[in-house]
């Protein structure tokens, strides 16, 4: 049984019924559609709304007549192409299959008709044009292939140009771990190598009491770094697995912000930074508290990192949409091509090839603040410095 998609439609065109009456009787078939005209106006109608396998016209019709209709269909571009058998009752003295055919007709045959020939040219033509629209639905249905199969080279590729980046990043970050981590463990190691060395002599005044304090002060100082890149490579972790925990509870901003800043005044210190902090009200709200602390911690080391000998300020205020916690430093400021990246990880700003970091700490920021329904605003000018905004959402009820 021919396929639904491959029934052909044929027009027969004769101004006598019982003719097309003959023809439809002949022509009936299994995957075939007969559709009649006993005009050529009636046949333009079919042709404008079908699509036809071959056209079987009458030659002597009154009005338009076979070959009118032919040169019709020859000259629109929707029916050019439908192939065109003639049919005539007059004899083969008036030449009309010479002109059937220079109107562009595939054939001509003359009544009274062989029903043998007739069912046998038709076949033909059928299965021409069957044979054409499977070709037709093959090379659409590799066209199709071929737009999927870019589509999935141009998602490999970018897999790939993703994976090598990731493998690049990877490696970059090792490499940044190891360097970052193996600084305080030095330290740490040399200090112990020294120490030993002290005791192998029995120099026990190398273990005064002033001694013994900065030597502690130091290791913590080591020990401290240490956690503080382990942290940031778990919250990286929990970050990129949705697990990044917010436990808020009640507590006034303000003093945890006065809090931080106060511990980071020795810090500043050593980098030359003056650190001042203003708020004049209480600040009170439902946040993590711990996660907030780490972010403002997160911002002024960023600002110690690239604000040496310059100022820092830093400032907690309410606005319209929650409150801010503003710190501002005159240091080397950021390329505006950058001010998107620096939130990246592992993204480190111009200048700070000589300073330790992993470049986590404005990415764990950014997501911190993000977790709480915040952002993180960033101006800046080159030379100049720039300045953190962190926007949290409107203040809440215990």
């Amino acid at each position: 049984m021919p396929d639904q998609n491959d029934e052909a439609k044929l027009l027969i065109v004769d101004d006598l019924p019982e003719n097309l009456l003959a023809l439809d009787a002949l022509l009936q078939g299994q995957g075939i559609a007969l559709y009649k005209a006993e005009s050529g106006e009636q046949a333009l109608e079919l042709l404008l709304r079908h699509e036809f396998a071959l056209a079987i016209l009458d030659v002597q019709m009154p009005g338009m007549n076979g070959f009118q209709l032919a040169e019709l269909m020859r000259s629109t571009e929707r029916t050019k192409q439908i192939p065109i058998v003639f049919v005539s009752a007059a004899g083969h003295e008036l030449n009309y299959a010479f002109k059937g055919y220079e109107s562009g007709a595939v054939d001509f045959m003359h009544k009274p008709l062989d029903s043998h020939a007739v069912r046998s040219k038709v076949n033909v033509f059928v299965a021409l044009y069957r044979n054409r629209k499977r070709m037709a639905r093959q090379l659409e249905a590799l066209e199709q292939s071929r737009r999927e199969q870019e589509v999935l080279l141009d998602e490999l590729r970018s897999t790939q140009t993703e994976l090598e980046q990731a493998v690049r990043m990877r490696d970059d970050f090792m490499s940044m771990v190891s360097h970052e981590l193996k600084t305080p463990l030095n330290t740490l190691i040399l200090e112990v190598q020294l120490r030993k060395l002290q005791l192998s002599k029995h120099n026990l005044a190398a273990f005064s009491e002033d001694r013994l304090q900065a030597m502690v002060e130091k290791d913590e100082r080591q020990i401290r770094s240490l956690i503080r890149l382990i942290d940031d490579m778990l919250d990286v972790s929990r970050i990129r697995t949705g697990k990044l925990s917010i436990r808020p509870t009640y507590f006034d901003l303000a003093q945890l912000v006065g809090k931080v800043v106060e511990s980071f005044f020795q810090q500043m210190a050593i980098n030359g930074c003056e650190l001042t902090f203003q708020c004049s009200e209480s600040l009170p709200g439902v946040w993590d508290e711990f996660r907030i602390e780490q972010v403002l911690a997160n911002l002024l080391t960023n600002a110690a990192r690239y604000g040496v000998g310059k100022p820092v300020e830093v400032r907690a205020y309410s606005v319209t949409h929650g409150v801010c916690l503003e710190v501002r430093d005159y240091g080397i400021g950021i390329n505006p091509a950058n001010l998107e990246r620096i939130f990246h990880q592992f993204e480190r700003g111009d200048g700070s090839e000589n300073s330790a970091g992993l470049g986590l700490g404005l990415f764990i920021a950014d997501q911190i603040v993000k977790a709480h329904g915040g952002r993180i605003e960033v101006q800046s000018t080159e030379g100049q410095g720039a300045r953190f905004c962190v926007i949290l959402p409107p203040l809440d009820s215990p």
